[in-house]
């Protein structure tokens, strides 16, 4: 069973190094890996605003690089939960390309925890998010 509180403490903990200047919108990430290993991300915003990175792939994208690293297995571990805390009234959910790559490394029942700073929390499905994603069924 998934601790999704701490999962999502670690994403409110991450938001904190947020580098947001232009939307003062922090977003912080936090994903359990098959493995067992809890990686984090934040959002950091580039002037040139599509060079951005969201949160939720910026936790990916860690997860990817230290399981290579950290583990003599080859590849990533699979996406058990991922929590997204943000800095706002409500919770909000991951942006269409957030969503597709946690789909790459998740499953429809990887755990989503949404919570914000006002203490509100949503808790859904990778499937109920994206119910119809794109794959590559060669792979």
């Amino acid at each position: 069973m998934t601790d999704t509180d701490a999962l999502l403490d670690a994403a409110a903990r991450v938001a904190a190094n947020s580098y947001s200047p232009y939307s003062q919108f922090r977003v912080g990430s936090a994903i359990l890996d098959s493995r067992g290993e809890v990686h984090v991300g934040t959002n950091v915003e580039n002037a040139s605003y599509g060079l951005t990175i969201c949160a939720e792939r910026s936790a990916v994208f860690g997860m990817v690089a230290e399981s290579v690293s950290a583990s003599s297995e080859s590849g990533a571990g699979r996406i058990i939960a991922v929590a997204v805390w943000v800095d706002a009234p409500e919770p909000v959910s991951p942006c269409g390309a957030c969503r597709q790559v946690l789909t790459e490394f998740g499953n429809p029942d990887t755990e989503v925890i949404l919570g914000c700073s006002a203490g509100g929390r949503r808790d859904v499905t990778l499937g109920e998010l994206l119910p119809d994603p794109f794959s590559d069924l060669t792979l």
